[in-house]
């Protein structure tokens, strides 16, 4: 016989939920697991594709893929060694460009077109006190906003530009900068070149910015072949990782400023002269620095070939058939002096 221990036998037994409310049972949420794992029928393991409805696409850069061959691995294995070394000797590679919102960076980048970083940075203070917002730029006018930014060149195109894209930004995104390459490239003045400026710096969208010095490093390393810059961005992106693009684009673009010049590039004192296919040869350098000498000197004064050279005696030779004003010829004055 059980002793009393005083408290009512309701408490003492163990409760069971059978069914909790909106959630279901264990064997309900196996089942519904099972489903989608396996399939209505049970059979294959493959999981079955997140509506798009529920999952948001992510902003991204990425070009179509193309139907190029699959890029040897000796080449992707060189390619992250120079990422990596150039991410060791270019740590605090940043935008060179000043700006503190997505709009400062759009108009300095339209600014930076034919003309320097530095010059865009002693230009664009004054410019960004005075405006804030698309607004304030469409109300300074052009002749003002071509006064403000002459000195950077191009100034009347540039102008254009920017009013267009204000204008644009104000009427199809209330006034605020895109955020996806689609709605970028349609905005005047703005390429994919801008977009991937913009898109990696101020919306942390990994981009590849292919310029002047993105597209001759790349070509001299033997990333790719090509002079398109949206095929060059296309040959990069098969190489660096997504996620890198941007601090790939930083580094590469200080490298080619500091180092990897255009004429005279310090391949001694490079980080990445072990992976780097260019020059090819001590006298291809040897050729390429007396290419180097060559323009800095100055053109080069054509000798004359040896055709050239008696044609021009032969000129010299010929009497002109010019007429001679009267009293210029030695006969003429022969006669005045008998005259006379």
């Amino acid at each position: 016989m059980r002793a009393d221990t005083g408290t009512p036998s309701a408490y003492i037994q163990p409760i069971y939920v059978t069914k909790p409310l909106s959630l279901g049972t264990r064997s309900d949420s196996v089942k519904q697991r099972d489903h989608r794992l396996r399939g209505p029928s049970g059979a294959g393991s493959e999981r079955k594709e997140e509506s798009p409805t529920l999952a948001r696409k992510r902003p991204s850069t990425r070009l179509p893929e193309s139907d190029k061959p699959a890029v040897p691995d000796e080449l992707l294995k060189r390619a992250r060694r120079v990422a990596r070394r150039l991410y060791k000797a270019y740590p605090d590679a940043h935008c060179a460009l000043h700006f503190e919102s997505p709009l400062d960076l759009y108009v300095a980048t339209v600014l930076s077109a034919q003309c320097t970083d530095e010059r865009v940075n002693m230009v664009t203070p004054e410019l960004f006190r005075q405006c804030r917002r698309v607004e304030d730029y469409l109300g300074l006018g052009t002749q003002r906003l071509e006064k403000l930014i002459q000195s950077t060149g191009f100034f009347r195109a540039k102008t254009k530009n920017i009013l267009g894209g204000c204008q644009a930004m104000l009427e199809r995104h209330d006034g605020e900068v895109p955020r996806t390459m689609e709605e970028l490239v349609k905005i005047p003045g703005c390429g994919r070149k801008t977009a991937n400026v913009i898109l990696g710096n101020a919306f942390e969208t990994p981009g590849i910015t292919v310029d002047t010095h993105m597209g001759r490093l790349s070509r001299r390393l033997g990333f790719t072949s090509e002079k398109d810059p949206v095929k060059v961005e296309a040959d990069l992106q098969r190489l660096i990782p997504e996620k890198d693009w941007t601090k790939f684009s930083h580094t590469v673009i200080s490298h080619g400023r500091e180092i990897c010049d255009a004429r005279r590039p310090l391949c001694e004192e490079c980080p990445v002269r072990k992976d780097c296919p260019f020059p090819g040869s001590p006298e291809q350098m040897a050729e390429m620095e007396s290419r180097a000498r060559s323009r800095s000197q100055g053109p080069k004064k054509k000798t004359p070939t040896k055709a050239a050279a008696k044609a021009t005696t032969r000129a010299r030779r010929t009497p002109s058939t010019r007429p001679r004003p009267s009293g210029s010829s030695k006969a003429d004055r022969t006669s005045k002096k008998k005259s006379g």
